[in-house]
């Protein structure tokens, strides 16, 4: 999925892998996005026919889009019948976190030992800068939670692995979905601030423990609520 905010920045995002032609692609980037940021939330009935008039398209880009959904666990499609909008399986989200935080441990630590790592940290600090800009704002959230991908993104980017951050993203539906919900919670936007202050400053300075530590700390806030989460969100979860 290439947004605006990536083009911006001169990332490419890996979009869905498979998807014939950019209408199949753009179907999906949108229906991901409303699923992720919860416009469409579980046990949200997708109507074929309906999809077909919301997008303007034939029955097979939306078939397309739909399968891949299925892959990545967000939808259930039931055959001859209809498709659903899947609950968030906690499974999936503690397996995206081992996923994310595998990878990202190993991007930081990356990043601290190049020698020349000034574009990457230029880049993430300008990214910080744009959430901040955003973060009293309510209204904001969904573009709140993509200056979060981004700044992720350009982690992986720094280290020439942005392959692997589209592999964390197709694992990472349900943790996504997750972390919007944690998201409106009082303090976690000032957290998240912190924790990408914390890792980039790190990185910056070069200390290899230091980006570790943060990166670990970082993306280990929202899996400690999931508890918390189901019993207020109890419809939400499978």
């Amino acid at each position: 999925m290439n947004t605006p905010l990536a083009s911006s920045f001169g990332l490419a995002e890996h979009g869905a892998v498979g998807l014939a032609g950019g209408t199949a692609q753009r179907v999906y980037n949108d229906l991901r996005h409303r699923i992720i940021t919860l416009d469409l939330p579980p046990d949200t009935t997708l109507a074929r026919n309906e999809l077909t008039d919301t997008y303007d398209v034939s029955q097979t880009p939306i078939r397309e889009a739909l399968q891949l959904l299925r892959q990545e666990g967000l939808v259930r499609i039931y055959p001859q019948s209809k498709t659903v909008v899947t609950r968030i399986d906690v499974p999936e989200i503690f397996e995206a976190h081992f996923l994310r935080v595998a990878l990202e441990t190993e991007v930081c630590r990356g990043l601290a030992e190049l020698a020349d790592n000034s574009a990457t940290v230029t880049r993430a600090r300008s990214i910080i800068r744009m959430q901040e800009a955003v973060a009293n704002d309510s209204t904001q959230l969904a573009v709140f939670q993509e200056l979060d991908e981004l700044f992720h993104q350009t982690l992986f980017v720094g280290v020439g692995r942005v392959g692997l951050q589209a592999l964390v993203r197709e694992r990472s539906g349900h943790l996504e979905r997750l972390r919007r919900l944690h998201l409106p919670e009082r303090g976690k936007i000032l957290s998240i601030l912190g924790g990408h202050r914390a890792v980039i400053d790190a990185i910056a300075e070069k200390d290899v423990d230091g980006a570790i530590g943060a990166i670990r700390e970082h993306l280990s806030q929202t899996v400690a609520q999931v508890e918390v989460l189901r019993r207020e969100f109890p419809d939400y979860f499978a």
